[in-house]
């Protein structure tokens, strides 16, 4: 496939600004011309090769910082949000591009309006629960305002990975348990259904007895986390600015099983180990007592700069094909709202439970990816105490193949191998997809009474 040209003005616009350099100046180190320099800015022209090199060799930077940000998430965002009924003309992909590279904010007030709106209608529907509610009910809902943080962010904090890095050491329970010591804690089984219980009166931590060892030490180290790091998780906390106390409070457990994931699995060497196994999964739970999907999640974070992994998304889905978790280093995007794409592999895995389902899937947008799918099982641990049941899908890019153990055998080099997946129906562009649930809202349909083939109608421009 053609090499895509780059356009990051606004991020070429924030690392002068952070360099403290006039454009003048920054032009003459980077050996371009003011106007050329001028009009990169501006996404006038692409970010050109000689450009990037100047920008790694006099600056040291990590050029796939350019290629990373909201720009992408933002376009498919707008995408989804803008094929909604109630709007009747839809911009170009060129001006919605334009517009997440020059104008994110206004992008983001627009997507918070547009999420309002949904949130609005969604309540009507029900009489009773729109007369319940308060006079917020225009904000987003806690759990979606914290979803939408570690969404933009790719999932990466650097302070936090680092700090949970440095206090696991060679040994993260153990420095766990020493941790908890040092504070006169003494840690018991329980035979209850809650997985975690801590009284700080009592200086007691409960953990179920019900669940794997990885789940324990994972609440374990969720806990230290709380009772150690909590003046780092009250700065991010600020620095994220969240509209209400009730998504501070989610976040900031989100935060705590952000610390505990990284010190099971700390940063270098568990990228190290990840690159030696070539991102085994099984082989990398069995070297760290760490599960399935707390490996998988955690391949999905290793973005730090200048040492970072291969930019993997990871989703979460239910039976009812619901994501329930969402993170994505790659280009691969997400339907924020309803079910994901039925074409993934990962709806299949719930037919095959405990093996690997792997698929080379394709995207609207020309991008080729490696997918791999399995069910994962929670057991109730009890008679009576019903099981939760999840698919896990973990994917990458198709030029990282070959540092995937699970590339093995496929034939990336076939295009026909590739299979056309996308992010939803109403936004996705296939004309002639046997899975499609609903028309896509860009195009016009047309209808012929005497003929009738996969779908009762046919899609025009």
């Amino acid at each position: 496939m053609p090499n895509k040209k780059l356009y990051a003005g606004v991020k070429l616009h924030e690392i002068r600004t952070k360099l403290g350099l006039t454009q003048k100046v920054f032009a003459a180190k980077l050996g371009v011309s003011l106007p050329y320099l001028n009009q990169m800015e501006n996404n006038h022209r692409p970010i050109s090769t000689t450009v990037v090199l100047a920008l790694a060799q006099e600056f040291g930077l990590d050029v796939t910082e350019l290629s990373s940000g909201d720009t992408g998430r933002l376009v498919s965002d707008m995408r989804e949000a803008l094929a909604d009924p109630v709007i009747s003309e839809t911009p170009s992909l060129a001006d919605l591009r334009l517009a997440a590279s020059n104008a994110p904010t206004l992008v983001r007030a627009f997507l918070e309006l547009h999420s309002a709106y949904r949130r609005t209608q969604e309540r009507l529907i029900t009489i009773d629960a729109a007369l319940g509610q308060r006079g917020d009910h225009l904000r987003a809902s806690p759990w979606e305002e914290v979803r939408d943080f570690f969404h933009y962010i790719d999932n990466y904090i650097d302070a936090v990975d680092r700090a949970a890095e440095i206090f696991a050491g060679d040994a993260p329970m153990a420095a766990a348990h020493g941790a908890l010591e040092a504070r006169g804690i003494t840690v018991q089984p329980s035979e209850t259904d809650e997985l975690r219980r801590f009284e700080p009166d009592r200086h007691l931590l409960t953990l179920s007895a019900r669940v794997p060892a990885a789940t324990r030490n994972f609440q374990i180290l969720h806990q230290v986390a709380l009772l150690t790091q909590n003046d780092l998780f009250e700065a991010t906390l600020d620095l994220a600015r969240f509209q209400t106390a009730e998504a501070r409070a989610i976040a900031k457990i989100g935060l705590a099983n952000y610390f505990a994931g990284a010190a099971l699995l700390p940063y270098g060497r568990f990228r190290a180990a990840a690159e030696e196994t070539r991102h085994d999964i099984e082989r990398l739970a069995q070297r760290f007592g760490a599960s399935f999907e707390q490996v998988a999640h955690r391949l999905s974070t290793l973005q730090r700069g200048g040492v970072k992994g291969i930019p993997f998304f990871f989703v979460r889905v239910d039976q009812a094909g619901t994501i329930t978790k969402r993170h994505s280093a790659a280009r691969m995007q997400f339907a924020r709202f309803g079910g994901a794409c039925p074409l993934w592999n990962v709806h299949r895995a719930f037919e095959t439970p405990g093996h690997f389902l792997r698929q080379l899937a394709e995207t609207p947008d020309g991008e080729r990816y490696v997918l791999l799918a399995r069910d994962v099982s929670k057991p109730g641990g009890a008679w009576g105490v019903p099981d939760r049941r999840y698919a896990i899908a973990l994917g990458c890019e198709v030029g990282f193949a070959g540092q995937l153990v699970y590339a093995d055998g496929l034939d990336t080099a076939n295009p026909a191998a590739y299979e056309p997946i996308g992010t939803s129906c109403r936004i996705c562009e296939r004309r002639n997809c046997h899975q499609r649930s609903v028309p896509p809202l860009e195009h016009r349909l047309s209808f012929t009474p005497n003929r009738r083939e996969v779908l009762p109608y046919e899609i025009g421009e």
